[in-house]
């Protein structure tokens, strides 16, 4: 089967069959175009989708992915993320291996189309001059033969007229045979011309159209090959990415496998344990039994029955341990103690264990400094042309300074985890222990003024001065002791040097300012008071003079 053969009269046909395939083909380049445009776009969406939702550095969020839900969350983001990356792996290699191959090879094509059409079109032109010389000379060979035969009747008219003369039948005689001289010339010529054009005739549907014609075909055979190659190629680059993209399936499958929900629960009972102990039973008040009142609700009782008990829609103080308010001054304040004596026992030791961890990888990292501006300042004492050691002094001095300065607030920290834990006897304990065994001792004896405060099952005390340092948590019970009244002063204070409370929980004062004592210091060097009604915090002890009242309750006898 050739085109040239079968086709031989086709060629316009033919033709406009060859730009249709041409237009196939950049239909199918469009395509594939398109196909990774939206890979492209699909990527990018997946990229951004999986960006959106990953946990924003140093926030609330990041501390919830340490529960294996929330890293098997994390995993398949980042999953999806190298899943994007194949989805452009796919467009990159459509668009180099396609599209870029098809555009050239398009042009290419083009190209060799034009070139064999125009041979085809000049071997018809060649041929339709053929056909014009041989109807010329065809014309032209029966015009010679009429007026060769017109020119022979007169002659044989003129050679029968016996009035006609001699030399006019002479001339007849002459042009009858010019006549015929130019009509056999013409013969002789038309001959000739029919015999080359039906040469070049047979030539041109036997030789040159079919050359073309195949040629034409074998470029039209090319194109539909290219393009199946191009569909295979089509699959395989997606074929490439499957076991990738099946890695990336596995890797979602697997964090979803590695959620551990009792590890999580584990993790929920870390984060918010307490460590107090659930309230036990209230006592039962009998009220038809003569009681001794107290005067007042925040004196300090020398037994445990004669403490102030829960008076339900009352304003005793924190009876419903350790569902207790937050101290009003840290509400006030709005910040976190930096003993972080606002959370209960468990949490505090955490946050403080963390604090030392963080502040001994700060030391190891002011150590390598200091070190390496040692040997600095060494090789320059042994090269001076290389640096003045001077000029390292101050830097290392620097250094040194922070280095000292961490330790101490290592120091300090450490001291704080060591009473949270049990290794050191938390302050003011024997104190606790005298209010709770003596209970006939005199107030002069009480070696703070702290009021005892116990959970309903007796299996816990503490004093106010640890309520203020462990600032329990608000919990759902908080509207039901929104009434809830403030410490009672036992005594006044006179300062004696002008204070500047920038630290949490602590309170400006101007020297010769007289202000109320509500807490006396418990050994820490500070002591609590307060301005007015709604302004209270702690100011060192040594910068004012105080003055207890000796009928309040836990107040000490010196001034």
């Amino acid at each position: 089967m050739s085109w040239g053969t079968e086709l031989w009269d086709q060629f316009d046909n033919l033709e406009k069959h060859t730009q249709w395939g041409i237009d196939i083909l950049e239909k199918y380049i469009k395509f594939v175009k398109e196909r990774t445009d939206i890979e492209l776009s699909y990527a990018k969406q997946l990229r951004n989708l999986s960006k959106k939702y990953q946990p924003k550095k140093n926030s609330k969020e990041e501390e919830e992915y340490k529960y294996t839900a929330c890293k098997a969350f994390l995993s398949t983001l980042n999953e999806m993320n190298d899943y994007a990356g194949q989805h452009e792996v796919i467009s990159e290699n459509m668009t180099s291996q396609i599209t870029v191959d098809l555009m050239r090879y398009v042009q290419e094509l083009k190209q060799e189309r034009k070139s064999n059409f125009h041979d085809g079109r000049k071997a018809q032109q060649h041929i339709e001059t053929c056909w014009k010389q041989l109807e010329s000379s065809k014309r032209r060979f029966e015009r010679d033969c009429k007026e060769a035969d017109r020119a022979q009747q007169y002659f044989e008219k003129m050679d029968a007229d016996i009035n006609v003369t001699k030399a006019d039948v002479e001339k007849a005689r002459q042009q009858a045979q010019l006549r015929h001289q130019m009509a056999e010339d013409s013969k002789a010529e038309y001959s000739s011309i029919l015999q080359r054009f039906n040469q070049e005739q047979w030539e041109y549907y036997h030789t040159h159209i079919p050359n073309i014609f195949q040629k034409i075909q074998e470029m039209e055979e090319r194109r539909i090959v290219r393009i199946g190659e191009s569909m295979k190629t089509y699959a395989e680059v997606d074929r490439q990415v499957i076991p990738i993209i099946g890695k990336c399936l596995d890797g979602i499958v697997k964090a979803a496998e590695s959620i551990d929900q009792k590890n999580d629960s584990q993790l929920v009972v870390e984060a918010y344990k307490s460590g107090f102990e659930p309230p036990g039973d209230i006592e039962f008040e009998d009220y038809t039994q003569p009681m001794k009142r107290t005067v007042s609700e925040n004196s300090l009782s020398s037994s445990k029955e004669g403490k102030p008990e829960l008076k339900f829609g009352g304003k005793s103080r924190g009876k419903l341990w350790p569902f207790i308010k937050k101290n009003k001054l840290s509400l006030k304040l709005g910040a976190t103690p930096e003993d972080f004596s606002n959370l209960p026992p468990e949490q505090r030791r955490k946050k403080l264990q963390q604090k030392v961890d963080d502040l001994n990888k700060e030391i190891q990292k002011e150590t390598d400094q200091r070190d390496a501006i040692t040997k600095m300042k060494d090789v320059y004492l042994k090269n001076p042309q290389m640096g003045d050691p001077a000029s390292l002094d101050h830097k290392l001095a620097e250094v040194t300074q922070n280095i000292e300065r961490l330790r101490l607030e290592t120091q300090k920290f450490e001291a704080w985890l060591a009473e949270v834990e049990g290794r050191l006897p938390a302050r003011s304990e024997q104190a606790r222990r005298q209010s709770g065994m003596y209970d006939g001792q005199t107030h002069q004896t009480v070696t703070n003024c702290a009021q005892d405060r116990e959970s309903p099952d007796g299996s816990y005390t503490e004093e106010q001065s640890q309520e203020s340092e462990l600032k329990v948590l608000a919990t759902d019970f908080d509207d039901e002791f929104d009434d809830e009244e403030p410490l009672p002063a036992i005594g006044t204070c006179k300062a004696l040097y002008t204070f500047e409370g920038q630290n949490e929980g602590t309170i400006s004062v101007v020297e010769g300012e007289m202000l109320s004592v509500i807490e006396e210091d418990k050994g820490d060097g500070w002591t609590r008071i307060r301005r007015n009604e709604d302004e209270e915090g702690y100011v060192p002890t040594s910068y004012v003079e105080v003055y207890l009242d000796k009928n309040a309750k836990g107040a000490k006898t010196y001034i």
